[in-house]
């Protein structure tokens, strides 16, 4: 998929790395292991989670990240077997090492599920705050809660979500449940050969000299397979910086885009990368590689044009006062930029306000802050806008009361039959930051990010909403994406017109400027 606006959408604790001996033996059967130990508690709070061993901080010279290729590996639910894993090499071996230092060296390994009983039954309990439609959502409702004096975490499951303590009160009027859970086995990996199962010990390595093949692309790794918070399993891929790149650059922006554009994008990647490292901390390692981080594919596809944007860049990032900037950015922004609190319930920043996107006589007669007559111009037209010829700059969709209580999913019996939709509020980009729904048994608010997660056929919240009929609404939009920071069209638009790095970067994140990785010190 060659642009990010062709999508619906666009944490690791410091610590010391696992060392794995490296001893030569072959990985020969043995017995099944003795069960594990129980996991003691700390401080006097009941665990929450399974234990995970924190991802390696990031180094400002040649910083490597955890990349999670496969999360959440194993049987789902209650069931006790899934199907095997099975790792092949591009070209030439694998090479396994397990925890005792044990090696295999296959061209493929196909590895099985096996359940070992603890000692002991472990008690994992927990305050959970959620579901949240971002991570960026949770971050503020985890900050809200760490005010109060909680520790909180962010895990993503099927959403994203804030962990506490189960006795910790929520903040505010924040909605919470209890989860516990008392198991008794935990999840393990055995080698399968014909003579039977090898059960492996964590801390598990995977080198890959040729290269691992991996849902149709391929990755030069090594790798890692770990158990979770949840007590699954994570394929995770130890990726240089500047080579993680190479598999997002393309990926996000187009590798068709000018060569201004596509160097725009590799300090904005890298500058997310950097700036969100610990946004999978909870589960052992930095980052994922779907839409919820940066979409990261097969790095040997990148173009010579990406390669030459990357090492053209090489090390440098967008900062404010020595901090990486929330490198934000998305497809298009139907002609008006947004602030960051309109995207998501966190506090303004300067750097991210809302702006009329395009030449002085279109920024004219479209005022910020926007009212209901220059939004419908602004929607009717526009074409002056950087960025206009986005296939979403301007875009149409009927909604259907049937099929707003089907998006509603569980909260579809608290609202009944569907009666009415309205916008209750709109930030200063005239993008909708609260949306009324009510229906014969009550009313329910979407707000900011949690609309476009929940009716999924609206690529932005830039839209006019009027009554088309009995139980239908017409909805009138513009641009593709939460609308903050960098609208990639723009940026292809202004590139070929000739506007260097710098001048877009500074037109989309005012105040902010270049710096090197190694400059941010402490920030890291």
């Amino acid at each position: 998929m060659p642009l990010r606006h062709l999508r619906p959408f666009p944490s690791a604790r410091p610590g010391a790395r696992a060392l794995l001996r490296a001893a030569d033996q072959p990985l020969g059967l043995t017995p099944p292991p003795p069960p594990l130990p129980a996991l003691a508690p700390q401080g006097g709070e009941a665990l929450r989670h399974w234990p995970v061993p924190a991802a390696p901080p990031l180094r400002a010279l040649d910083p490597v990240l955890w990349v999670a290729l496969a999360a959440h590996l194993g049987p789902a639910g209650e069931a006790d077997q899934a199907p095997p894993l099975r790792l092949a090499a591009a070209s030439g071996d694998l090479t396994l090492v397990d925890g005792t230092g044990r090696r295999l060296s296959r061209p493929e390994l196909v590895l099985t599920w096996r359940w070992e009983p603890l000692a002991q039954p472990l008690s994992l309990r927990r305050r959970v705050l959620g579901p949240f439609a971002s991570y960026e959502s949770a971050e503020a409702a985890a900050r809200r809660w760490q005010a109060a004096g909680v520790r909180p975490e962010i895990a993503r499951r099927q959403d994203w979500e804030v962990w506490g303590p189960a006795e910790a009160v929520p903040p505010g009027a924040q909605a919470s449940r209890l989860v516990e859970r008392r198991p008794t086995r935990r999840l393990g990996l055995q080698l399968a050969s014909s003579e039977g199962g090898q059960a492996l010990r964590q801390p598990l390595r995977i080198e890959a000299p040729g290269g691992l093949r991996w849902k149709g692309g391929v990755y030069a790794g090594p790798f890692r397979l770990m158990g979770d918070a949840d007590g699954t399993w994570t394929l995770v891929e130890e990726v240089p910086l500047e080579r993680y790149l190479e598999g997002v650059v393309p990926h996000e922006i187009g590798a068709g885009a000018p060569a201004a554009a596509l160097a725009v994008q590799a300090v904005l990647a890298r500058t997310w990368a950097v700036r969100n490292r610990l946004r999978y901390q909870v589960d052992g390692y930095h980052l994922c590689a779907d839409t919820q981080c940066q979409v990261y594919q097969d790095p040997r596809q990148a173009s010579a044009a990406v390669r030459r944007a990357i090492a053209g860049t090489r090390g440098q990032v967008l900062g404010v006062a020595g901090q990486p900037i929330h490198a934000v950015y998305h497809a298009s922004n139907g002609g008006v930029a947004a602030g960051l609190e309109e995207a998501w319930d966190v506090e303004a920043v300067p750097y991210l306000r809302a702006f009329a996107d395009g030449p002085a006589p279109f920024v004219a007669r479209t005022a910020v802050p926007m009212t209901a007559p220059v939004l419908s111009e602004l929607l009717q037209g526009g074409s002056q806008a950087y960025g206009a010829d986005h296939p979403l700059f301007r875009w149409q969709r009927r909604l259907s009361a049937a099929r707003i209580r089907a998006a509603l999913g569980a909260r579809a019996a608290t609202v009944g039959e569907v009666r009415s939709v309205r916008v209750l509020e709109r930030g200063p980009s005239g993008r909708v930051l609260a949306l009324e729904i009510a229906g014969t048994n009550g009313t329910t608010v979407l707000r900011r990010d949690a609309i476009r997660r929940t009716l999924r056929e609206l690529p932005s919240t830039l839209f006019l909403l009027t009554p088309a009929g009995s139980g239908a609404w017409r909805v009138d939009g513009g641009g593709f994406g939460h609308g903050a920071g960098l609208s990639q069209a723009g940026a292809i638009d202004l590139g070929r017109q000739g506007w260097s790095v710098e001048r877009i970067l500074s037109h989309y994140y005012p105040g902010a400027g270049l710096q090197p990785l190694t400059g941010l010190g402490n920030a890291l």
